[in-house]
């Protein structure tokens, strides 16, 4: 039998708290919120919230680049702020188009832009400049996630659809007629064989990614929308959140529910959880919601 441990709950933050992301050391992780400010937070000191940024309008995203040491916020209506964690100071900004945007992926010197305008900004990291602006549907762009191994860039879609792109053409490779409402979230497994989605239907699916991308499964996950889902290091569990305020682990392997971690039974969310994040210090889950706190779990066997 799993058990819970909830470790802490980090205040500070003054509206929702929309997104966590890892740092270059495994007890120190990032947040972002409705209020604008990115704040770092130590696992090993709870509570003592440091604020790296501040920005004008809300945060949905954020992505660290480890070479660089650098922070990449990407602010609703404004566009990108990169910051230096060690000065915390703005090194360089690029203006986007005045809308929301959903989530940043980095790799090969490429960051991806996921935005409400329907557009995946495609630039480049070093010299911060444009390389391509990709446009498939005239619908937000929710999530996204790469493939290095197939050179593959997955979306998600608004439209209920996901979208995989070459990665070194951009070219539009495959629609997949994926949920019956948006596609919030997804994840490739960590081999690359699977591609993880959940959505606005509360349904989670495995697509094969070697069987070009036919459906494995379909499970009801959560009774609302599913918003996030991230993979515990050693790839054996995945944790999903939901605005239905509960989080739920995964067995990866074969798919089956091993724990819900909500209000009643463990004093979780009290609104929809918004981000959920796996550390790689001690294996401890973070999680953070509309109700302005980010919560820290462990689990026990």
């Amino acid at each position: 039998m799993i058990q819970v441990d909830k470790i802490d709950t980090f205040t500070g933050h003054r509206d929702c708290v929309y997104a966590l992301e890892k740092s270059g050391e495994n007890h120190r992780f990032f947040s972002a919120a409705g209020d604008g400010f990115i704040v770092r937070w130590n696992l090993q000191k709870p509570d003592v919230g440091e604020l790296i940024a501040k920005v004008k309008n809300s945060v949905y995203t954020l992505a660290y680049l480890p070479q660089p040491n650098h922070l990449w916020i990407a602010e609703n209506q404004e566009g990108i702020h990169v910051i230096d964690i060690q000065t915390k100071q703005e090194i360089r900004s690029l203006k986007l188009a005045p809308a929301l945007y959903f989530d940043i992926q980095i790799y090969d010197n490429q960051a991806f832009i996921a935005g409400g305008d329907g557009i995946i900004s495609v630039i480049d990291t070093e010299t911060l400049s444009f390389r391509k602006h990709i446009k498939a549907a005239n619908v937000s762009v929710r999530c996204l996630a790469i493939n290095p191994v197939e050179r593959e860039l997955a979306a998600g879609y608004s439209d209920n659809t996901i979208k995989i792109f070459d990665l070194k053409t951009f070219d539009l490779k495959k629609i997949i007629a994926a949920h019956n409402n948006s596609v919030f979230t997804i994840k490739y497994s960590p081999d690359f064989n699977l591609l993880l989605s959940g959505s606005r239907d509360a349904r989670l699916k495995i697509w094969n990614v070697e069987r070009e991308y036919t459906l494995e499964e379909e499970i009801v996950a959560h009774t609302f929308a599913i918003n996030h889902l991230s993979f515990s290091p050693d790839g054996q569990r995945f944790v999903t959140c939901s605005m239905d305020k509960s989080i739920k682990v995964w067995d990866a392997e074969k798919m089956k529910l091993l724990k819900v971690i909500d209000r009643a039974r463990h004093a979780g969310h009290g609104t929809s959880v918004n981000k959920v994040l796996w550390s790689d210090y001690d294996q401890q889950i973070v999680s953070c919601s509309d109700d302005r706190t980010i919560s820290v779990w462990k689990l026990l066997e």
